[in-house]
């Protein structure tokens, strides 16, 4: 039975609070200056580096921060959430966007079932379908290769894919493959908006990714029928087929709005839209 106690009245809130106002009298860089704490508030994994030393904290600071999240049972709630408990309430659902980054081999389970494959199935899918548009092997409907795509989606589904673009923009990997090529975001249903997406673009070399749970928020879905009507009219409605592809729980509506279902990857109710970075397949 989780506690009625909100975390704000507990012990260790209370203390990190009056720590917090302490520390705040302390310059950063006499903080800095302190070589034992920096080098502990750096941490390497798998080639990353987190560098948090230079925040306003101590190694005091850290410790009450561990004593809060005991408070907070910090470890017991990440459990339920990774064994696949319906934490959130208000839609019971799972939450268990962990699982898209899961290897094969990890099994997580949602309502009994382990929804890895299902997982790994789509991740297959998506990195067949982009091997193909850079190969050239998948061509528009006039049979020019693909290089332009704008993503059509907004909030998380917007902002996830473009954060993964903005930091992969200095990776020598992502230049090289990206020669040649240009990532366009569409978000805001302003026609000015729209118009800059498609500036200088060719229906023929363009590929359309709509990135929609629902396939029903209103602004995703009225940019998508614009960038519908851009290609119908200057290629044929059949092109749809070959230029726009979807990223979506709603695989029905998905069919229904003329997108190929076999062109369509798939995610599920329990990854929140906020998580679309990932579940783009990036």
């Amino acid at each position: 039975m989780a506690s009625s106690t909100l975390i704000c009245d507990t012990e260790p809130w209370k203390e990190l609070k009056a720590h917090v106002e302490d520390t705040n009298k302390t310059h950063l860089r006499d903080l800095l200056s302190d070589d034992k704490r920096s080098q502990s508030m750096m941490v390497e994994f798998d080639g990353i580096l987190l560098d948090y030393s230079r925040q306003q904290a101590t190694l005091e600071t850290r410790e009450k921060l561990f004593k809060l999240a005991e408070a907070a049972s910090l470890k017991q709630k990440i459990n339920r959430m990774y064994s696949g408990e319906h934490i959130n309430s208000t839609e019971n659902r799972s939450v268990l966007h962990v699982a898209l980054r899961a290897p094969r081999d990890v099994v997580i389970q949602s309502d009994g079932k382990n929804v890895v494959p299902d997982v790994w199935k789509v991740l297959d899918k998506i990195q067949e379908f982009s091997e193909r548009v850079r190969s050239g092997s998948w061509v528009g409907a006039t049979g020019k290769q693909l290089k332009d795509v704008v993503a059509v989606g907004i909030g998380g589904s917007f902002l996830g894919p473009l954060f993964v673009h903005s930091a992969l923009q200095t990776d020598p990997e992502a230049i090289e493959s990206a020669r040649g090529r240009q990532l366009r975001f569409l978000a805001n249903v302003d026609p000015i908006d729209v118009a800059k997406s498609i500036t200088g673009l060719n229906p023929e070399t363009t590929l359309v990714v709509v990135v929609s749970k629902t396939f029903t928020t209103a602004e995703t879905m009225l940019n998508a029928r614009t960038l519908r009507e851009w290609i119908s009219s200057a290629l044929g409605p059949s092109a749809v087929a070959k230029h726009m592809v979807a990223v979506s729980t709603n695989l029905t509506l998905v069919e229904k709005f003329g997108i190929d279902p076999n062109n369509a990857f798939a995610f599920w109710d329990w990854v929140g839209g906020r998580y679309s970075g990932t579940s783009f397949g990036v």
